[in-house]
């Protein structure tokens, strides 16, 4: 592995001479005199973030992949993004008006803390944080973090524009090795180096460096092989507070979007601002009922034991897409209360697990793509949610186990950083990755008013001419009969009409037969949402100078494109989100 251990070793054009505590200092953002070569037998390094400090990464619950990928970016702002915007960390917790004072309680890393002073402690070892951030931004908020916690370090080294001798650094890793390097040679008493990291591609580094290091003194020596050790420390991760998380990037669009506007018109490229991404729309039940619910099928051990087993039973899907403004004003919109009665139970084909249910009072307008409202309750590997419209009967319970339960009108959704397109509508803009398909707002609200003429975005999952329409049970059948035609999946008047499994964009009203094709809003594999904020989030990390996105970080919805190329996982499989 190439090292920056070589620009000191390789050509043997460098002297000793250079190799100082003066010089040393210079890597420093501290004004203090560092200890005299002879007093120095160990060198401690600690990184700062999420190594020492908890520090804030892009919510993956709040935003979608590509735009995590965005904010790390350094060229995506002008301001140059989450991790070289010094407003960021400064935002962490109450803000730094608040925290300083009480010294970012809670955000400190306690085990690397009490490591950190027992340095200090120790009158032969140099005590060094070692950060990756720039030095021009960052250096004074980083002195005012660490002094609250009353943490004294030998030095403080942040990354520089240009490095005391005039060093270019290609890399955070590249920078990291070259001071390194600088400590090893100037100290060159000290018997051990020990290095603190949470990145695990950093860890390795910094081993194959050191390991490298200690070759070559075996060739030419400078100050012989020393100890090393690179510690792989626990992330400690943590996020902004979701309303100041959404100001801070909100604060980072305008300010980059004001200076594009200094462009000339031919060469300004279009205004970006934060989009919702809606996966679909939903009754959300309460956690207390969920439990109740899921009370009431009996799952064998053998299928709740398995790896991909998983629980639901939160939700009663609307439609699998971002509702129509017509649907969602016949239902009383977001927040709106509805009151369902659950009837039966299904499995079906021993892999997912069902409840139909029935609106309370039956006149109740309401609306589902099912022919029957129903909440999944659990499925097993292999299986989707949307399989459960293919139950075609159902176990009537007994009276005394049926009860009622109040659920809320939900979207599940997530946010994404997109530019401006001003082609496209608000309900066009609920959709990611769109694929030149600009309709206009006003056919979307229509459609609910002319299903008749619009049947093509109302498209079934199953051909009409090979569905079945699934049995209620039996002792609910007369009061179906007798609601038909006044409350149905579409709501009063609208009947029962086709089940929209959830590709078509705009449509899916009350009535009409579903029997018509449309092209939906594509698949979306493993987003978390808006309603996910404070829940534990996927495992990230931080990025300074990589421009890309984590390998586990959310791929974001298909495009049209990958649809029609034969993708399948489209917004029906709502396998991960509900």
């Amino acid at each position: 592995m190439a090292s920056a251990y070589g620009h000191y070793n390789g050509a043997g054009s460098q002297k000793r001479s250079q190799f100082t505590v003066t010089a040393l200092g210079r890597w420093s953002s501290l004004n203090k005199t560092l200890p005299a070569v002879d007093k120095i037998s160990a060198l401690h390094v600690y990184d700062f973030d999420n190594t020492l400090f908890k520090t804030p990464l892009p919510n993956a619950a709040l935003w979608t992949g590509p735009t995590i990928s965005m904010l790390s970016k350094q060229d995506a702002f002008i301001n140059s993004g989450w991790w070289h915007d010094n407003r960021i960390l400064g935002a962490t917790g109450r803000g730094i008006e608040e925290e300083e004072p009480r010294a970012w309680e809670g955000y400190w890393n306690d085990k690397i803390v009490d490591l950190v002073r027992l340095t200090m402690r120790q009158p032969d070892a140099l005590c060094v944080l070692l950060t990756g951030r720039g030095e021009q931004r960052f250096a004074e908020l980083l002195r005012r973090i660490v002094a609250s916690k009353k943490l004294e370090f030998d030095m403080v080294c942040l990354k520089p524009q240009v490095g005391p001798a005039n060093q270019k650094f290609t890399s955070t890793m590249k920078f990291k090795q070259e001071l390194l390097t600088e400590l090893m040679e100037t100290y060159s008493s000290a018997r051990e180096i020990t290095i603190y990291e949470d990145r695990p591609a950093h860890t390795q580094g910094f081993r194959d460096f050191l390991e490298a290091y200690n070759s070559a003194q075996g060739v030419r020596p400078t100050r012989g092989p020393i100890q090393a050790e690179v510690v792989q420390v626990n992330d400690t991760q943590t996020s902004l507070d979701p309303v100041v998380e959404v100001a801070q990037v909100q604060r980072m669009i305008n300010e980059h979007n004001a200076a594009m506007l200094k462009q000339p018109p031919h060469l300004r490229p279009n205004a970006l601002r934060i989009k919702k991404t809606v996966f679909f729309t939903s009754y959300a039940i309460e956690p207390a009922d969920s439990a109740r619910l899921l009370g009431l099928v009996s799952i064998p051990k053998k299928a709740s034991s398995s790896d991909g087993f998983r629980v639901h039973g939160n939700n009663i899907i609307i439609v699998p897409r971002p509702c129509p403004k017509g649907i969602l004003t016949k239902i009383g919109g977001l927040g709106s209360k509805m009151t369902f009665q659950v009837t039966g139970t299904a499995c079906h084909h021993g892999s997912i697990w069902a409840a139909c249910v029935t609106p309370v009072p039956a006149s109740a307008v309401y609306h589902t793509d099912n022919p029957i409202p129903l909440v999944v309750l659990a499925i097993n590997k292999g299986a989707r949610p949307a399989d459960a419209g293919k139950i075609n009967t159902w176990s009537a319970l007994p009276p005394e186990k049926r009860f009622t339960f109040t659920t809320t009108v939900t979207e599940k959704a997530i946010l994404r950083v997109e530019a401006d397109d001003p082609r496209e509508d608000e309900y066009e803009s609920l959709f990611a990755n769109k694929a030149n398909h600009h309709h206009s707002s006003s056919n979307n609200n229509n459609n609910n008013n002319n299903n008749n003429n619009n049947n093509n975005n109302n498209k079934r999952k199953h051909n009409g001419d090979d569905w079945n329409p699934p049995k209620q049970p039996a002792a609910d059948a007369a009061a179906a009969a007798a609601n038909a035609g006044r409350g149905g999946r579409g709501g009063r008047g609208g009947g029962r009409g086709g089940q929209a499994a959830g590709r078509g964009r705009g449509g899916g009203g009350g009535g009409g037969g579903g029997k018509g094709k449309s092209k939906g809003r594509g698949g979306f594999s493993h987003y978390r949402s808006l309603d996910d904020v404070g829940s534990k989030n996927a495992p990230s990390e931080v990025n300074y100078d990589e421009a890309h996105p984590p390998a586990n970080a959310p791929t974001g919805p298909r495009s049209e494109q990958n649809r029609q190329s034969g993708s399948s996982n489209h917004v029906t499989d709502l396998n991960n989100y509900y």
